[in-house]
């Protein structure tokens, strides 16, 4: 927000435990599926820097 890291992901069930916590109940597998999510990079299957 405003440039400032408010936590940081390391797979699908961390993006869901942040979407608990801003009040919306959602299921890690509903989070890949989410038309409303801008993944950028690579996407939710891949997470880390690339081999």
């Amino acid at each position: 927000m405003d440039g400032e890291v408010l936590g940081l992901a390391h797979n699908v069930a961390d993006v869901a435990e942040f979407l608990r916590r801003a009040g919306l109940e959602i299921d890690p597998a509903e989070v890949v599926e989410a038309p409303w999510i801008d993944w950028r990079g690579v996407g939710p299957e891949r997470w880390g820097p690339e081999n």
